[in-house]
């Protein structure tokens, strides 16, 4: 039967077309329209309240896998804040490869701003094992726990860490994570210092955070690909400047993921409604057949 044959696809196609489906999008983006949530805008709107005299903490809490995920918002929030001119510091305490994304964030972002100078305006620490204590004891001084950066300067030598004690010091905390410590920036640094604390997560962890959100422990969330995708678009409404900058072929951000993950959403759907209706149409010829 022609149905039967139909229901017997070979998957191999359906691979095929998925993998097309993610690949063209990025390579060509759709530019689907993106809405934006209250999470997502009260963290843009923090950082848009800031200038040249703060300094926002980043803290790289994930590792390559998820990647794709994380990346997009980390550049997001730091493109945001470099284009202010928001004094950076930069840590990482995922033992997993945190500190490999915070150098490859940090050296593809912190390159389109070659006006702004490493040391002055942004700063690498490097990583820190023992998240929660490492966590604590920036509260009382951040050179006990980073006394060097990445490359190995002390932090007298480094101008922005000679200004930088404590939490005092530090007006948000973005932690974009890939498990509990996300949390424990919430629970923990904001519960005892009340420094603002901004988390971006992956889609599967964002459900748990809201909770810190709605309690007032967290003031801004990123939740996986769209919620990267929402601060890319407050970031392009803003400045259009960078527009050009995401629009480059071939290079990753999380709206042309979202044109990805749509396309292959509605091909999965198409193939959910083509297996059922085969179902159906097979039944009811076999039903014929059989009454006849």
């Amino acid at each position: 039967m022609k149905l039967e044959r139909l229901a017997r696809i070979d998957r191999r196609i359906v691979y095929l077309l998925i993998g097309i489906g993610t690949v063209l999008p990025i390579l060509f983006p759709i530019g689907f329209p993106v809405s934006t949530t209250p999470p997502v805008e009260r963290l843009f709107e923090k950082i848009e309240s800031l200038g040249p005299d703060d300094v926002v903490l980043v803290s790289f809490d994930y590792g390559p896998t998820t990647a794709p995920e994380n990346s997009p918002m980390a550049e997001a929030v730091l493109r945001h804040c470099l284009s202010r001119r928001i004094k950076v510091i930069a840590i990482a305490l995922f033992p997993i490869g945190g500190v490999t994304m915070a150098g490859e964030v940090m050296s593809a972002v912190t390159a389109e701003y070659p006006e702004l100078r490493d040391g002055e305006d942004y700063v690498l620490l490097g990583y820190k094992d023992g998240a929660q204590a490492a966590m604590k004891q920036i509260g009382i001084d951040i050179a006990s726990v980073f006394p060097t950066s990445m490359d190995g300067r002390t932090a007298g030598e480094i101008p922005l860490m000679r200004s930088v004690r404590n939490y005092d010091d530090i007006a948000l905390v973005c932690s974009f994570a890939t498990n509990i410590i996300g949390e424990w920036w919430a629970n923990l640094i904001n519960a005892q210092f009340g420094t603002p604390i901004a988390v971006g997560t992956t889609a599967v962890s964002a459900p748990k955070y809201y909770a810190f959100l709605d309690s007032g422990q967290m003031l801004g969330l990123l939740g996986g690909l769209k919620g990267a995708s929402e601060y890319e678009q407050l970031l392009l409404d803003a400045y259009p400047d960078l527009r050009a900058r995401y629009a480059r072929t071939g290079v990753y951000t999380a709206m042309k993921g979202m044109d990805a993950q749509t396309v292959d959403h509605a091909i999965i759907m198409l193939f959910i409604l083509i297996g059922n209706g085969i179902h159906f149409l097979t039944r009811r010829q076999r039903q014929s057949e059989e009454s006849g």
